[in-house]
């Protein structure tokens, strides 16, 4: 089995402040991310903080972007032979949500970042990671029906991130609800459909 490989290359952790934002993101969540702190365990002076940004939303929105660097900007496993559609949409939301699940602090700082400025930039790297790969597994069906399930799911992906945020649902509740809507949308609802609105 060979690997899908995103088109773009990722950016790493190689700036030590961002290291340090990351890390007190995923120990504490961003709350935790405070100038003076960043200033003391990246070694560095408070004039070299605020050189690298003027507030702490940059901070914050430059540390998510640079893990979604390092974490989904790497090759995606291809598909087996006959992989069927749900399989291989499941195969990609994998790739994007595994990470996530083992850091929901991150998952909660890419929220708070995607509903700021910065958010437009952080939320097309995301999926532009997986672009690449969606585009071909869906490259065999109809157009419109493409569009129709990249709109779909994507609402459902970033809705999911939302209720995970508020409190609503855990990390790993996303993966299991996403393959359950998966498995819904890529199949024949027809007898469900037809059974609507009958008693009993």
């Amino acid at each position: 089995m060979g690997t899908e490989t995103a088109g773009e290359p990722a950016a790493g952790t190689a700036d030590p402040v961002i290291s340090v934002v990351a890390g007190l993101i995923t120990a504490g969540g961003h709350e935790s991310v405070q100038f003076r702190e960043v200033a003391r365990q990246a070694a560095v002076s408070m004039t070299t903080i605020y050189k690298r940004a003027g507030t702490r939303e940059e901070l914050i929105a430059a540390a998510v972007e640079s893990w979604i660097a390092d974490n989904l900007w790497r090759p995606i496993p291809a598909g087996p032979p006959g992989e069927s559609l749900a399989d291989g949409l499941m195969r990609i939301f994998r790739h994007v949500f595994e990470p996530w699940e083992r850091n929901p602090a991150m998952l909660r700082a890419y929220q708070r970042v995607r509903s700021g400025p910065h958010g437009q930039a952080v939320e097309r790297r995301t999926w532009a990671a997986i672009e690449p790969s969606a585009r071909r597994l869906l490259s065999g069906v109809a157009p419109d029906y493409a569009a129709d399930i990249g709109l779909v799911l994507t609402d459902v992906a970033n809705g999911l991130v939302v209720r995970f945020a508020a409190g609503e649902i855990a990390s790993d509740d996303i993966l299991p609800l996403l393959d359950r809507v998966v498995r819904r949308l890529t199949s024949d609802n027809s007898a469900e459909a037809a059974r609507a609105g009958r008693p009993g």
